[in-house]
């Protein structure tokens, strides 16, 4: 990246273990209150009809559950997305490789449909309507960065008001032991060109090679490394506690992104 990329934040969503909303993450990076493990708790996708409601994974339901948060007051069949996950449904992939591990290798077609990497974009669709331009990406434990730096290029070289999506699920054993994500967890960004009265802050992203550097909440710090889409809770706490500053998130090897806040 040669140039900052600069947008304004106007929406935050988060659920994450232990932290079910925006509000009560932020509450917690502000050290206003303990964090206290717990799983993720997943809303139910009230927008969506009732059969697809019925096919609805845990990815999915996480994925819209951050988006309309972060979408909140917004006319969110006009946002252009981005959905970025570093593998998307742990449970369904373990459901398929059980059963084509047997005799049996019929495969249900909710499965099937559920399997594909862009099935919570396709079910987001569905819920709100969007026509709008849509992205889905993966990088991995880069996911985040990837999202990040495709939504930010939306916003400044289309104009046009993004909301990026960064989610991951756990996997059952035995593919735990390969990919040890311990729940699911996603972050969603409300990001637009010019300020207005919902901005929270200005956010300017360029990449870096300086470390990055653990949260200042070293409870957190476990999330953080081991949920790739939680790479972005040093962003996260820098804009809880309402102050400027640059902070290092975690992107490809050898690389990071420089993430510099400033409240609105």
């Amino acid at each position: 990246m040669n140039a900052p990329l600069t947008a304004w934040i106007t929406g935050i969503g988060l659920i994450a273990p232990g932290l079910p909303d925006w509000p009560s993450a932020r509450a917690v990076l502000r050290g206003e209150q303990a964090w206290t493990s717990a799983p993720s708790v997943l809303p139910t996708p009230t927008l969506l009809p009732p059969a697809e409601r019925r096919r609805a994974s845990r990815v999915i339901k996480l994925a819209l559950g951050i988006g309309l948060e972060a979408a909140a007051g917004a006319d969110v069949s006009t946002l252009a997305t981005v959905f970025s996950a570093s593998g998307s449904d742990g449970h369904n992939c373990h459901a398929l490789c059980e059963q084509l591990a047997t005799d049996d290798r019929h495969i249900s077609p909710t499965r099937f449909h559920n399997s594909v990497h862009n099935a919570p974009a396709g079910y987001w669709g569905i819920a709100t309507k969007s026509m709008a331009p849509c992205q889905v990406l993966c990088a991995h434990d880069g996911s985040f960065g990837a999202g990040l730096i495709d939504a930010l290029g939306q916003v400044v070289l289309d104009r046009q008001a993004t909301l990026l999506l960064a989610y991951d699920s756990e996997y059952p054993e035995p593919l735990f032991a390969k990919r040890p994500v311990p729940d699911c967890a996603g972050v969603s960004l409300r990001l637009e060109c010019e300020p207005s009265p919902d901005a929270l802050a200005r956010i300017t992203v360029q990449t870096t090679e300086a470390p990055a550097r653990p949260l200042e909440q070293a409870t957190l710090e476990p999330l953080r490394a081991t949920i790739p889409a939680l790479r972005s809770l040093p962003l996260l706490e820098r804009l809880a506690q309402g102050r400027s500053g640059e902070v290092c998130i975690d992107y490809l090897p050898g690389l990071r992104l420089a993430v510099r806040i400033d409240p609105a």
